[in-house]
Parts: structure tokens; sequence; C-alpha cells
């Protein structure tokens, strides 16, 4: 539960939601309070990285011997996905050494590739989920608790999520950098991105820009202390540089992950996985044009992450192929645009490696 907030999009009101992160904080605050307190809690109130405070009801409330467990029904809004409406429960046990320990339960998947947010064989909860938990538990006892995540249907919903094909088995994961869903339709969304191109177009002319997928290009913009104007263009690379180009833009620069930038090095310009996942066909390609044998090929086009095939190469000698990605990138930028001397620069990173070609 949390007041209704909307966004209006396309002329039409859509009513927020909060996210599987937000879901696990409350039902581990609820249920420290409990613990602390031996007291039923129905309502529960948590702080989001967006800013907007949530109170959410807190159900399947449990008190028994030295823990507590409740659980957050997690609401998408009008952007519900697979894990709407299910149950995010909380287990929480006290300890006396400051320390919050969280950890994964039934129906929370495991990380079983290099390559993600966090090790393998832990569970699949996200780095800010985790610190939303860890800041959340700690308002209600500074001694430290022990934090158990689980979701019981977690293992039947994760079937119909992209989790397995990422390297994540056995359930759903926690997720949510903002802690609030926010509704978007894909037509909407490029809507809001040639949007943001106008504001910086008005505000700040038009020299260079630097166009990333999400918040972690925006960091690594950051650690380079760039100064230029930014928009997030999600997946939609194709519709973002085709509108910067034709606005009249001096020349961009372009700062993804390597996951989605592979895609983009074979031509692939909405990288979203249901539109397209050519990963391992980019790493195969480039590395047949190096001469790479077959047996590497192979083992290439079993990996599941981009993060594991970047770490073969690496291992192989052929660590360079980011710079062939790197030139891919650009030379399909620039055939696409039907430019082939416009101005544009690709920054390629990797999650393990940090900052591989720019």
């Amino acid at each position: 539960m949390m007041e209704d907030i909307y966004i209006i999009k396309e002329g039409k009101e859509l009513r927020c939601g909060y996210t599987t992160g937000s879901c696990a904080a409350g039902a581990a605050k609820a249920a420290a309070i409990m613990l602390e307190k031996n007291e039923i809690r129905d309502y529960v109130e948590i702080d989001t990285p967006a800013g907007i405070p949530l109170r959410l009801k807190v159900n399947n409330q449990e008190i028994h011997g030295d823990g507590a467990s409740c659980s957050i029904t997690k609401d998408g809004g009008d952007d519900p996905d697979a894990t709407d409406g299910m149950e995010i429960h909380a287990l929480v046990k006290k300890r006396e050494d400051g320390l919050n320990v969280i950890d994964g339960g039934e129906g929370i998947g495991r990380i079983m590739r290099k390559g993600l947010f966090g090790n393998v064989g832990e569970a699949a909860i996200n780095p800010v989920p985790r610190q939303m938990i860890d800041k959340e538990i700690s308002k209600v006892s500074k001694s430290g608790y022990d934090i158990t995540i689980y979701a019981p249907k977690g293992e039947e919903i994760s079937r119909k999520t992209y989790n397995k094909k990422i390297g994540i088995e056995g359930g759903i994961s926690i997720i949510g950098t903002k802690g609030i869903v926010y509704p978007m339709s894909e037509e909407a969304l490029i809507k809001t991105i040639y949007l943001e191109v106008d504001m910086i177009e008005e505000k700040f002319g038009k020299d260079n820009i630097i166009l990333v997928p999400g918040n972690y290009g925006e960091k690594v913009a950051d650690s380079f202390d760039m100064k230029e104007a930014r928009v997030k263009m999600s997946n939609y690379i194709g519709d973002t540089i085709l509108y910067i180009y034709n606005k009249g833009f001096k020349s961009m620069t372009l700062i993804g992950h390597i996951g989605k930038f592979s895609k983009l090095s074979i031509g692939v310009f909405n990288t979203h996985s249901k539109v397209c996942d050519g990963r391992m066909e980019a790493f195969v390609y480039y590395l047949s044009l190096r001469g790479a044998k077959v047996e590497l090929l192979e083992k290439i086009n079993s990996c599941i992450t981009a993060e594991e095939a970047l770490n073969h190469c690496i291992e192989a000698g052929y660590g360079d192929i980011v710079k062939d990605m790197k030139k891919g990138c650009e030379d399909r930028i620039r055939k696409y645009l039907k430019d082939e001397s416009y101005p544009v620069n690709v920054i390629i990173f990797s999650m393990e490696r940090g900052v591989c070609m720019g």
C-alpha cells in the first residue's frame, strides 16, 4: 500500500508501484520491529532511493521464538510484470555483533554465472535493495540481524522471467534502483527520450551529447569527469541516435556495458533481449575475424553472459576484441546515420574489468 502516485504518459494517467527491493526492505523492517517489540505490526514505513516514502501493508505476520517473519505484496502499479501481486517475505533473527547479514531463501534465485551483481552462489538480491534492507533494519536496532528474504512462489514465477538466460537459477531476483516502479510504454519512453534531447538542445546547444543505456553508464561518465549533458536511451539506440543526428548535434558519445554494446557492434539498434540476443554471436564474429580456433568459438557460444565471454577471450589472449567491438559500434552507427564522417565515440565497460575501451 502506498499513497497513489501517478505519471502522465501520452495523455494517460498511469499509477506507479514499488519494487521487489522495497518489498524486501519493508518486510525486513517490519519483522525486526515485531521481534523487538514482541507485537504484530500491520503497516511499516520505509524510504526509497527515489526520495518517495512508502507506507506498506504487512501480511503473514508471525513471531516465533528467536525470530519474526512477515511479507509485503508486490505492486507494479500500471506497469505490472511477472512478480506483480506476489508476496515477498522476510525472516529476521537478532545478532549481537552489529552486522546485518542478508541472504535469500526459498524462491530467491542464486547467481550461477560470473559477471552479474554479486558472486557465484550468492542470492540474487541486487546492491540497491541490499542497501535499502540494511538501512531500514538499522533504524530499528544497531545490534545486527540475520535477514532471510524468501518468496514461496518465486521459483514458479521465475520461469516467466529472463533470469535463467542471464545466469540466475532457482527463483526471482530482488531488484530496483529507485524503489519505485514507473510505468512506461515503449512509445512513451521513446517520446520521453526525445523530450530530454529537446531540453538539452534548448539549454546547452548542439555540441557533444552523451548517451547511456542506464545508471551504470552515468557512473562511468562521472568517473571520467565528463561535463556534457546526458540522455538515458535505454535499449532504443537507433531511435535516439537518429533523432540526435537529425537535430543537428555536432557529435555523440555512447557509454554502455559490453552486454548491450556487443549487440550494437554487429548492427543491433534495439538491444532489448525480447528483440534480439546477439551477444555471443558478436563475440564469435569478432573472434573469427582474428582467426580464433573453433574450440574457443564453441566455448564462447556456450556462455550465458557477456562478462563470462569476455573473461574467456582475455584468458585466451584475445582481450583486444573489445577494440574491434568499439570500432564495430562506431562504424555501424555512422552507416545507420548514412554519414561516414560523423564524429562518434563509443566507450565500453565491464562490471568485472572496468572500462575496457574508450
